[in-house]
């Protein structure tokens, strides 16, 4: 063969596979153009977002997917048109919808590390993908990216394309379109952009989840620079407003991120929202009960306990309930750690709640002709082979209702339960908001059913209110973020008074707190609730109240494995000693009176006084036990708690300038009082003091003299000088 021949053959072969493959190509582009997606919508619509507001009305969280007004190609704002332009296509206005000029750059700065990555797209191609192209990255949709482009760009004027861009583009945390942006960080319209504010959000479109100012609040800063930067060399911006928009950032309309476990209250109060209005086309703002300074003062204090002492002590898990006394959810724990775990302990963990839920047990007895002095005896029982035993299995005798409430015994409890009927006590519970199952057995008297911390919070609420039920609630107001109308706003609601006797109730309440279980929730102001332990120590649980916030306490495991002897008065107790310790001193008003203050031995001012029983409680949502009534005029035998201390009549006296002892001194007060009666007035109205006499002598004073108790800081001379006359004589607690 002939070199001629064979030049000829090979030139045949590569005429052949160019034709082939020219041929495969217009197949190609032909299967490309036959696929393309053209029935997509331009700026397909989203989801409706949603921005939770505190109830001060700050935002601090938001969930779902913005969505915010179209932007009107006609209508565009400069500022932002400059800075997209500048940082995405600078010559967006002069190409067909490719740009090979831009690719050439973009590959350039590429290769030379120039401000990073940088794509070379134009505006019109990412608005393909945007709103017509799945994200996969194939040959096939290249080509139909650059068909598509053209396409845009034949039938849109260059304002309509940039415009559906704008509308389109994700700008990170939830927002889709540059209103939508405009709204979720900054909380204002696109049009109303500064040149700082519109560069930040231009630079996010590159990658705006890792750019987020509301994630990443220094790379979005940084970015934002390099928009500004772009800008000058552009032209739209003179280095001066540059440098004066670099001096000026923007500022975020809410907290970068939602604290991760505020999101067991969002969750709520989502569920809230859902229910309320449903799920309308509107991007939402919800005011909401939100307090965040309780919130973090509850997350810290339960952390600490859980790290400290429920560490040594197998307490793997916490929950925390804080209302107002209408029923506003202010703070909420659903547990230690919401990103390891979402589950809300607080709302939907069913736990036996214990001795807690003798509250319904004592409520229905006094409804039903019992008092808290009433006595009964507490000894071995034993129902239809049920035999209930004290948690430390020792039987006191003969004690009062008030005494057995208050150091929680569990055959009294059981007892009563027989004697007012099981079903009396269920119907009570469930008029106070208890919606789980109860079994009409008798130990449901000692907490055996299961329920939620909330149930139980909402109910010691209703006790505190003397309310027929709580309603808990979330959310204050809803409306939409455009011009529409508010969707809700809570009505005003006035407690409804129950037919039952609430005074006494509030006496063992804070029987429990002034000398039973709950010693350790104490706090220098009047207090009352009621412990809760399990079996084998698996729930440990405190609710309590003061005059201003209803709070509910719940620690145990997962796994229902037992803690190591973690009753309700132990860790419970001291957590919420501690949020209460905290609360009451964050929602204290400016120039509120201080609230009463404890002196001397450290026990609560007294409860409600034995004469303001039958008295019709005051209306409004508000423990009005617990508030600043006028202390009456007392007399009869005491029960002593210390030589400071006294029960009489069912309410807690304190002798007004004495620090009270405990142990010995007790006893030998005891023998000096025996039998007799003593006449106690109050020091002043609405004081946590009184004064009283034993025939003509002042036990004040007859307690520091003889040593049995010393006088506090703000005692009047005459105790002054007995204190010192006992020093001098080394008697009591002045012993050598």
């Amino acid at each position: 063969m002939s070199i001629f021949e064979a030049f000829r053959r090979a030139m045949l072969g590569l005429a052949l596979t160019g034709g082939l493959a020219i041929f495969a190509a217009v197949v190609f582009i032909g299967y490309c153009a036959y696929t393309l997606p053209l029935t997509r919508p331009v700026g397909e619509q989203s989801p409706a977002a949603i921005v939770y507001a505190t109830s001060e009305g700050t935002p601090f969280a938001a969930r779902g997917i913005y969505r915010g007004e179209k932007l009107a190609a006609d209508h565009l704002p400069k500022n932002l048109v400059d800075a997209v332009i500048a940082i995405e296509d600078r010559r967006f206005f002069e190409h067909g919808g490719i740009d090979p000029r831009g690719m050439m750059r973009a590959a350039w700065r590429n290769l030379t590390g120039s401000r990073g990555t940088e794509g070379g797209s134009t505006i019109t191609q990412q608005l393909t993908r945007l709103t017509y192209l799945s994200p996969e990255r194939t040959l096939r949709r290249k080509v139909q990216e650059i068909m598509l482009a053209f396409w845009l760009e034949s039938r849109l004027s260059k304002n309509e394309i940039l415009a559906n861009y704008l509308n389109a583009a994700y700008f990170g945390a939830g927002a889709f379109g540059i209103d939508a942006a405009a709204h979720r960080y900054f909380g204002k319209k696109a049009a109303d952009l500064d040149v700082s504010e519109a560069a930040m959000l231009a630079g996010l479109i590159r990658a705006p989840s890792h750019l987020s100012p509301s994630r990443n609040p220094k790379a979005a800063a940084r970015r934002m620079d390099l928009v500004l930067e772009a800008m000058v060399e552009t032209g739209a911006l003179d280095k001066a407003k540059a440098t004066a928009a670099r001096n000026h950032p923007p500022e975020l309309a809410m907290p970068p991120e939602t604290e991760p476990d505020d999101n067991y209250f969002l969750d709520t109060a989502e569920v809230e929202v859902k229910r309320l209005v449903g799920n309308p086309p509107l991007d939402l703002t919800v005011t909401t009960t939100f307090d965040p300074r309780l919130q973090d003062a509850a997350e810290q204090v339960v952390k600490n306990w859980l790290s400290g002492e429920g560490a040594q002590r197998h307490v793997g898990q916490a929950a925390l309930i804080a209302m107002a006394p209408d029923g506003a959810i202010l703070a909420m724990v659903g547990g230690r750690d919401y990103a390891q775990s979402q589950f809300n302990r607080a709302t939907q963990a069913h736990r036996q709640p214990g001795s807690l839920f003798k509250v319904f047990v004592y409520l229905t007895a006094l409804s039903n002709g019992f008092t808290p002095e009433t006595i009964m005896l507490d000894q071995p029982v034993d129902i239809d082979g049920w035999q209930p035993k004290n948690y430390d299995e020792q039987y006191r005798g003969r004690v009062t209702l008030r005494t057995a409430f208050a150091q929680s015994l569990n055959s009294v409890a059981a007892q009563v339960a027989q004697t007012v009927g099981i079903d009396k006590i269920i119907a009570t519970a469930k008029s106070l908001g208890m919606q789980s199952e109860l079994p009409s057995v008798p130990s449901l008297a000692l907490g055996s059913a299961e329920v939620t911390l909330m149930e139980m919070t909402r109910a010691i609420d209703a006790i505190a209110t003397d309310s027929k039920s709580i309603e808990p609630y979330t959310i204050r107001s809803i409306k939409s973020q455009t011009a529409a109308p508010l969707l809700y706003t809570r009505p005003e609601t006035s407690a409804e008074r129950p037919d039952w006797n609430w005074a006494p109730m509030m006496q063992l309440l804070e029987a429990v707190v002034t000398e039973g279980t709950g010693k350790a929730a104490r706090v220098d102001r009047r207090a009352a609730g009621k412990t809760g332990t399990t079996d084998e120590y698996r729930d440990a649980w405190f609710a309590g109240f003061t005059s201003d916030i209803v709070v509910g306490v719940w620690v145990g495991n997962d796994d229902n494995s037992p803690m190591e002897k973690v009753a309700g008065g132990e860790i419970p107790a001291k957590i919420w000693h501690d949020f209460v310790s905290e609360a009451e001193k964050i929602i204290a008003k400016p120039g509120a009176p201080a609230p009463e203050v404890l002196t001397g031995s450290g026990r609560p001012p007294p409860a409600v006084a034995e004469q303001q029983k039958q008295a019709q409680p005051p209306a409004g949502l508000k423990p009005a036990a617990l508030t600043d009534a006028a202390p009456q005029s007392l007399r009869g035998v005491p029960r002593l708690v210390d030589t400071a201390t006294l029960v009489l009549n069912g309410a807690t006296v304190h002798l007004s300038g004495v620090e009270g002892k405990a142990g010995e001194a007790v006893r030998e007060l005891g023998r000096y009082i025996r039998d007799r009666e003593i006449a106690c007035e109050p020091v002043g109205r609405g004081a946590a003091q009184y004064r009283c006499k034993l025939g003509d002598y002042d036990l004040a004073e007859a307690v520091v003299l003889n040593g049995a108790g010393a006088a506090a800081e703000d005692a009047p001379e005459r105790l002054r000088n007995a204190e010192e006359k006992a020093r001098n004589a080394g008697r009591g607690i002045w012993r050598q």
